[in-house]
């Protein structure tokens, strides 16, 4: 029999991995933590995270007089995930026990870690189908005090103290090419050590290999995360026939290392991959001006009064607007082949509803600083939206429309944007804000959300005509596709046991996080409602870990 160099092996030092080595450790198991990157990207993606967690009838949502509850949440799920294949029955188990957990212990197994919450409560994914159709009904975002470090920062803690009692072991710059098998069981894994490197979180790191590992474990949890980072593949595994041709141009929102090699390694093993075209890629990803990884881009949450126009000039139309429903607005941009698509709003609409995704662009939120997040509340743009604004290779700032326009089609190198359209649209939106009634469904859905204080106060603007010059000056913001998150992965069981193509467990082998789409090899279905990648790397992060540490005799 081959030895044991310990009793469990995750692979992937990402949130999932973190829960899953806590939990296991908690349960008095011995763990070996890997990871292909340096100690420095510790907690993965996660950490680059806005932070924010989808939760259901909470403190925060009762004190700001939104009712939600369990039965509401499960039906705005389905709605949302619109599940329909065969392989759909694990992913729409798991979502099934994710949302309970959302809608119970959650909130109190987070608190209990000190985990807090910004009282105001997002509104993303509003829809706007009707009520059978996706999206949130009520506001479910909760955003974390510390984002992303914040939901990182227990599990590490919880990890460290581990590691000084010799729980668990790290190894860093170990990069799994395999797995170990013998007589059908999974118990171990092999790859390559690379070189020491000293590059920062998330920059690109040596692939020299100096040496060879082969460790063997009672069972293995995979937490590898995802596909985002390696566009060749989100290209190859594109959904031509649902969406188009996959764009000409993407920027990243993950560093390059997310490149879906420890899923193609499982399954090249027995595992069982499904889902593999279900992705969630963002629709207003800008490039950063100060890029950490290659292809950087950055996502903007925007609140919903931005004017969004095609390519030259014409508005999207309904629904089809910032913040509703991000899979419908990226399938009318692919199918139509549009390279790109355009924001136009003014300054006054750019200070309230423009927030940067990304724990590095909310410093004052990261940094648990409440001077700095009382200071969005003042009349100057937030300090990260004006460096983008005013070095950002996809913004445009003029004084009037005729220039704004003039500046777009500067920065595309050609006349596709057409004045009198953008003028002609511009003014029928103008025309409609006079009155807090209207034919306007943009607007009508605007002025309906500042009826809750939370988006009235913080989160936008009050309608006004963009051309009113005290509001200005104007400015226009060039979209780009930005490739995120891979809703598909892994088929895992209920206890995350990852499942071959027979759909048998595969003993020994487990799976959490985006490598296996979140639990069950994909429990958003089609379509995330937010804050639903960290709380999925939460729960099947915990799930694997207790099952893989329980099953050990």
């Amino acid at each position: 029999m081959t030895p044991h160099e310990t009793d469990i092996i995750v692979v992937g030092a990402g949130l999932a991995g973190l829960v899953a080595a806590a939990e296991a450790a908690d349960a008095g198991r011995r763990v070996l933590l890997l990871d292909q990157e340096g100690e420095q990207n510790l907690g993965g993606q996660a950490y680059w995270s806005f932070g924010g967690l989808f939760l259901i009838d909470t403190p925060e949502q009762r004190r700001l007089g939104i009712r939600d509850s369990h039965t509401l949440a499960w039906r705005d799920w389905q709605n949302t995930a619109g599940f329909d294949r065969p392989e759909d029955h694990w992913p729409r188990r798991w979502a099934e026990a994710y949302v309970e957990f959302a809608a119970g212990e959650k909130y109190g197994w987070l608190a209990a870690q000190g985990v807090r919450f910004f009282p105001g409560v997002g509104w993303a994914e509003r829809g706007g189908q009707g009520a059978g159709g996706p999206g949130n009904s009520v506001p479910r975002f909760h955003i974390t005090w510390g984002t992303g470090p914040g939901v990182v920062e227990p599990f590490e803690r919880r990890v460290r103290g581990h590691v000084a009692a010799g729980r668990i072991t790290f190894r860093f710059r170990h990069r799994v090419r395999g797995l170990n098998i013998t007589g059908g069981v999974v118990h171990g894994v092999h790859g390559d050590v690379l070189e020491p490197s000293g590059v920062g979180r998330g920059e690109a790191s040596s692939r020299v290999v100096v040496d060879d590992f082969d460790l063997n474990a009672g069972a293995v949890i995979l937490t590898s995360g995802g596909i985002g980072g390696n566009h060749e593949l989100v290209r190859q595994n594109w959904p031509t026939q649902r969406l188009g041709p996959a764009p000409k141009f993407m920027v990243s929102g993950v560093p390059q290392h997310v490149d879906g090699a420890a899923q193609a390694m499982a399954e090249r093993a027995g595992a069982r991959l499904i889902n593999r075209d279900r992705m969630w890629h963002y629709t207003e990803g800008v490039r950063n001006w100060n890029p950490i990884w290659a292809m950087h881009g950055i996502r903007i949450l925007p609140g919903p009064s931005s004017l969004w126009l095609a390519p030259d000039g014409r508005r999207l139309p309904y629904p089809h607007y910032p913040g509703f429903d991000t899979l419908g607005t990226l399938q009318h941009i692919t199918t139509h082949g549009y390279p790109h698509t355009w924001f136009v709003l003014n300054r006054a609409v750019i200070k309230k509803e423009f927030t940067l995704s990304g724990s590095e662009q909310n410093l004052d939120l990261t940094n648990r600083d409440w001077r700095g997040v009382a200071g969005r509340l003042g009349r100057r743009v937030a300090p990260p939206v004006q460096a983008f604004m005013d070095h950002g290779a996809d913004f445009v700032v003029r004084g009037s429309l005729p220039e704004l326009v003039r500046g777009m089609n500067e920065l595309i190198g050609d006349e596709a944007v057409d004045l009198e359209t953008v003028q002609r649209e511009v003014a029928d939106r103008d025309l409609q804000v006079a009155n807090p009634f209207g034919k306007d469904p943009q607007l009508a859905v605007v002025t309906g959300a500042r009826a809750f204080i939370n988006e009235r106060l913080i989160r936008i603007v009050k309608p006004a005509p963009l051309l009113d010059p005290a509001a200005g000056p104007l400015i226009a913001v060039r979209l780009n596709i930005l490739t995120r998150k891979t809703l598909g992965g892994l088929e895992t069981d209920l206890q995350a046991r990852v499942l071959d193509a027979a759909g048998q467990p595969m003993p020994g082998l487990y799976a959490a996080g985006e490598v296996a789409g979140f639990g069950g090899g994909g429990l958003h279905g089609y379509r995330s409602l937010e804050g639903t990648f960290l709380g999925g790397c939460l729960f099947s992060g915990r799930v694997a870990g207790r099952c893989a540490a329980g099953a050990l005799g």
